[in-house]
């Protein structure tokens, strides 16, 4: 029997634009001061619950050095946040990020972060995506979007309200009783306990002493 499942949502944009402070302000945790250097080196999936409802982010890598883990990112959501900073605007890594999301077909929505930031311009940031064929709602098109603040959070709960809204389309469904199907998002060897690995299932139910291949 089919239930509903939570979205997986990937937040993707160029580095410094603020993807890990938008999921620290959402988690309440404080990753990005603990990254080398403020930039997210691997990919974390984290559940949260906005108004009674589940949804679950994975955080990739922002920084040109990690578009292999970004592209991996991409092909597991449900809906992808193209995360643009309103005083930086559309950056190189931006456009590898939309490239990634547009190849893998993934349904995405863009955050237009740093609203509070000196220099802050929300109407280029909406001219420059035009100009990479990215037309917002509001602005000759349909990709909807929100400004936000992921420092202080003005404009984070409506913007999980827009995910809820832009994922309830997609009536994502499991059946927990099929045999777990998913993605391995890391995997590493320990000496004392083996392989660890950190999944996303997608389908079924992962019970204890399954084999996983």
């Amino acid at each position: 029997m089919s239930q509903k499942r939570p979205p997986i949502v990937v937040v993707m944009g160029h580095v410094d634009h603020g993807k890990t402070t938008l999921l620290d302000y959402i988690r309440k945790t404080s990753i990005a001061s603990r990254e080398a250097g403020g930039i997210t080196q691997s990919i974390g999936a984290y559940e949260i619950e906005h108004n009674g409802q589940k949804i679950t982010f994975i955080d990739t890598p922002g920084h040109e050095a990690f578009s292999c883990m970004r592209e991996h990112g991409a092909k597991i959501a449900d809906l992808a946040i193209l995360v643009i900073a309103a005083d930086d605007s559309v950056k190189p890594q931006t456009k590898d990020a939309l490239k990634c999301i547009l190849e893998s077909k993934t349904p995405y929505i863009v955050a237009v972060n740093k609203i509070d930031a000196p220099g802050a311009n929300i109407e280029k940031v909406k001219s420059d995506l035009s100009q990479i064929g990215v037309y917002l709602e509001g602005y000759g098109g349909n990709i909807s979007w929100h400004a936000i603040s992921a420092k202080n959070g003005e404009g984070v709960s409506e913007l999980l309200d827009l995910i809820l809204l832009a994922t309830d389309m997609e009536n994502l469904a499991y059946d927990e009783n099929l045999v777990a199907e998913g993605i391995v998002l890391t995997s590493r060897l320990e000496n004392r306990r083996g392989n660890i690995v950190s999944v996303i299932i997608k389908n079924g139910a992962l019970k204890k002493n399954s084999y996983i291949a």
